[in-house]
């Protein structure tokens, strides 16, 4: 191995929250730790998704973990627990920075949030190299919200992100769409920018603990994970409501926590829609095997702000993949490029039940699937990019 760096990350989600960001940067500090650097993250009590603090003293050997905000409280309005979560957390940061970089040789904030890093780019030491992760583009989301607070919101964004990447040594995209918008946005120097797909973190250890849920005689159709609203909730609901009625004999099934979670199963009377809670780290591939289809819903305008974390473990997996995205997104183009299925670029229900049931119906070759998948998203050179 290479020199050992003393690495920090900064970023309010971690383990053990069980998906999205929390996920990636517990499978990402692992994957430095294993490869014997030594590694530290500021982060919070475990809230995602669910936004309701969770106090932990969950450890992983070998990393330093230095937790904040465990009184804290969330708004169920988007807007305000942003709010919250960016002021809350900056304030953290603030406090625990001076004692915190002290022998740090990189610095990787993972951006959304991203007023933390900006309130202590005056107080970083200047021989810290600092590496931006971005995830998502906080002000391409921003950009549909009407009205004069928005409009102002928009701003401090703006100038908050250009500010944060502008500081940054070098910035690791999850997608070239990401990375373009960024460029254009903020006028980045292409020279320090960096594209890496976000990688696969399935290690092939199947348990038997779905039974009780998947009916082996009926066909499972299903979501899981995040679900916010650039997974368009409520269409996706519409859509899979629609579906019961057109494709027979099969099931409907959301795996996920949080508002919209709570508001699609409150209002759900159909009886081939099932809601379920996220199921443990160790069930995953059995989940995916056990799907006859897996949904990855983009809304439509989105697909240039982030890219989904889970896609490379679903592609991994003996698991049929149906991905709803923007005509000509990078992820559509991706799945034509690889031969991969399936790919639509609408919401309208017709299309999408027709190209459900073909899929339904299709041979996949997996091992092709699989193959695509471990020569694409790969840690190690994601860790790469960041070490040099």
């Amino acid at each position: 191995m290479k020199s050992k760096k003393n690495i920090l990350i900064i970023s309010p989600f971690f383990y053990p929250e069980p998906i999205s960001t929390g996920k990636f940067n517990t499978d990402f500090a692992v994957g430095l730790k294993d490869l014997g650097h030594n590694v530290k993250i500021l982060c919070y009590h475990p809230l995602y998704p669910t936004w309701k603090i969770k106090k932990t003293t969950s450890k992983i050997n070998n990393i330093e973990i230095i937790r904040g905000g465990k009184f804290l409280w969330f708004s169920k309005k988007p807007f305000l627990r942003r709010f919250i979560l960016e002021l809350s957390y900056a304030f953290f940061i603030l406090r625990k920075i001076k004692s915190s970089q002290k022998n740090i040789d990189i610095i990787i904030p993972v951006f959304p949030p991203s007023l933390a890093f900006f309130s202590i780019i005056p107080f970083l030491r200047k021989n810290i190299q600092k590496v931006g992760m971005v995830h998502d583009l906080q002000e391409f989301y921003s950009e549909e919200k009407k009205g004069f607070i928005f409009k102002i919101l928009q701003t401090i964004i703006h100038r908050t992100e250009k500010k944060c990447y502008n500081s940054c040594n070098k910035l690791i995209f999850l997608s070239n769409e990401m990375r373009n918008e960024s460029e254009n946005i903020y006028g980045l120097k292409n020279t320090k920018l960096e594209v890496q797909y976000p990688f696969i973190t399935v290690k092939h250890h199947f348990t038997n603990d779905l039974e009780h849920i998947f009916d082996n005689t009926k066909r499972h159709i299903v979501y899981s994970g995040a679900l916010g609203e650039k997974q368009n909730p409520e269409k996706l609901y519409d859509f899979f409501s629609k579906a019961t009625l057109s494709i027979e004999n099969s099931i409907f099934h959301f795996f996920s926590k949080g508002e919209e979670f709570n508001k699609l199963k409150l209002k759900n009377n159909n009886p081939n829609i099932f809601f379920h809670d996220l199921v443990k780290k160790e069930n995953l591939e059995e989940l995916y095997l056990k799907s006859d289809v897996q949904i990855i819903p983009q809304k439509k305008g989105t697909s240039k702000g982030s890219l989904p974390s889970k896609l490379p473990n679903l592609l991994a997996s003996d698991c049929k993949v149906f991905l709803i995205t923007d005509q000509n997104s990078e992820l559509e183009k991706l799945f034509k490029e690889y031969s991969l299925s399936f790919v639509a670029t609408t919401w309208n229900n017709e299309t999408l039940i027709k190209n459900l049931k073909n899929l339904l119906n299709k041979k996949i070759d997996f091992e092709h699937q699989k193959k695509v998948a471990r020569n694409i998203f790969t840690i190690d050179k994601m860790i790469e990019k960041i070490l040099h």
